[in-house]
């Protein structure tokens, strides 16, 4: 993993159990890769990567208990022309190791999954079989990043399909080394079946892009 962005220490960290002091403090670290931003916020305490002054930063009023998740604090940290992602659930997990139960998978670069992950991540590799595909790749700060998506989303309801799929997914990760996710709390389903499967919040994140940036999301 690239750890040369102090926020990726932050996700190893609360990987691991030990997470930024509950006082409602904020923690402000450089642009990521390109310029983009991230919000993370953890329990009582947000950490912030963005172009932005730390002075300045801290003048809207940002806190751990919630402001800096607020959406004008969000646009603030946009600019008037930037982008917004939307607010995830940050997840993790431990690697199961070899064997691998599913293989790789080409001719897939026109995948809406595919490309999206392209966009935001680096080192992108796509897996999977008849259920459906798996994206492992390195993306915010450099944490290693897993995505699922069946391939007939009418059968994401179907007990046990999703979570198998994540399980499997578990396997091209080596034994004991975390592994991240980002869910929508909205995708109810997704994030019980991740949750199932041994996934724990840490806490949330938003991902931006202020106006002029690029890039892929590594550092």
């Amino acid at each position: 993993m690239d750890d040369s962005h102090p926020l990726l220490g932050h996700f190893l960290d609360a990987a691991d159990g030990a997470f930024p002091p509950v006082d409602g403090g904020v923690t402000v670290l450089p642009a990521l890769a390109g310029g983009l931003a991230a919000a993370v916020a953890f329990t009582g305490h947000a950490v912030l990567a963005t172009a932005c002054p730390a002075a300045e930063v801290r003048a809207q009023g940002p806190d751990g208990y919630g402001e800096s998740m607020a959406p004008d604090f969000l646009r603030y940290l946009a600019g008037p022309g930037g982008w917004i992602g939307c607010l995830d659930a940050t997840l993790v997990a431990r690697g199961a190791g070899g064997p691998a139960q599913l293989g790789p998978l080409d001719g897939l670069d026109g995948h809406d999954r595919v490309r999206h992950a392209r966009e935001l991540r680096t080192d992108v590799g796509v897996y999977g079989d008849r259920r459906g595909l798996v994206t492992l790749a390195q993306g915010l700060a450099g944490r290693r990043e897993l995505s699922i998506e069946l391939h007939r989303p009418e059968e994401s309801g179907r007990p046990g399909l999703g979570r198998s799929l994540i399980a499997d997914a578990l396997t091209l990760v080596p034994i004991g080394e975390p592994v991240f996710a980002a869910v929508s709390p909205g995708n109810a389903r997704s994030l019980r079946a991740f949750l199932a499967c041994g996934f724990t919040p840490i806490g949330s994140e938003v991902l931006l892009r202020p106006s002029g940036a690029g890039g892929p999301v590594r550092r």
